[in-house]
């Protein structure tokens, strides 16, 4: 039981990998709160996951219901230690940098980088009380191998990466530790159900070893919110199966 005593917060946890995060941390005795807009979906998730789990649902892109989350959360389990920002938006458009607008801009951002801002900002009481804490953001190989026309994706997740290291030296004398994992290509069950095995080639062509699954993503946010990586702090994991330092298929 990795996690024991601990109490997290996932957010997006409703489906893909914040819902894996969530099984995860359950299983290795953590208290879960999971949350997403979606109340139908999270109280399914949070009625499968047993008594170690509540649902809250909550809209990210307001800075008063990420406060209230936060708030709502630690008071569901008496205290809050972990945070994992997963969620991000998918109600923008997003394009070149030439063509994206402000509106799609600034949502993105919104949810992908100054929710995990907003978030940590009421959290960090919490893990101060309780002496201890982990947050962990799950960024994406294309903060630092760009994904055409996601402009703004792109710079969320860079920047989000950036905000973890702030967060690491701030407060790692409070024991706090901040980290990121970024995922390259994760396989979904809904989004590559009928994936066409010339697709399927292609991606793996982009790897140096097997796709990820969600579940790949879940057992590194364990390492990361456990006592096992407490002198990891301010790092960036790449679960990408080495598709940022080179593209499989170059290897033959």
């Amino acid at each position: 039981m990795r996690l024991a005593g601990e109490t997290a917060l996932v957010t997006g946890s409703t489906a893909g990998i914040g819902l894996a995060v969530a099984r995860r941390f359950a299983l290795e005795g953590a208290r879960v709160v999971v949350t997403g807009r979606d109340a139908t979906r999270g109280k399914a998730v949070a009625d499968e996951i047993g008594d170690a789990a509540v649902f809250l649902a909550a809209d990210l892109a307001s800075e008063d219901e990420t406060t209230a989350l936060v708030a709502r959360a630690a008071d569901a389990f008496g205290s809050l230690t972990v945070l994992v920002n997963n969620a991000v938006t998918a109600d923008a458009v997003d394009a070149v940098a030439g063509a994206v607008t402000t509106e799609a801009w600034d949502a993105i951002l919104r949810v992908n980088l100054t929710a995990p801002l907003w978030l940590t900002r009421a959290t960090i009481p919490h893990m101060i009380a309780a002496g201890h804490g982990s947050i962990v953001n799950v960024s994406s190989r294309a903060a630092v191998r760009a994904t055409p026309a996601l402009a703004a994706y792109v710079a969320s997740k860079g920047g989000l990466n950036a905000l973890t290291r702030s967060i690491a030296v701030d407060y790692a004398a409070a024991g706090i530790r901040a980290n990121t994992i970024s995922p390259g290509y994760v396989l979904n069950e809904r989004r590559d159900a009928h994936l066409s095995d010339e697709r399927r080639a292609r991606l793996e062509g982009m790897h140096l070893t097997r796709l990820a699954l969600a579940d790949d993503v879940a057992h590194a946010a364990v390492y990361l919110a456990s006592r096992e990586s407490e002198v990891v702090t301010g790092t960036d994991l790449a679960l990408d199966g080495g598709s940022t330092i080179a593209r499989g298929l170059a290897f033959g």
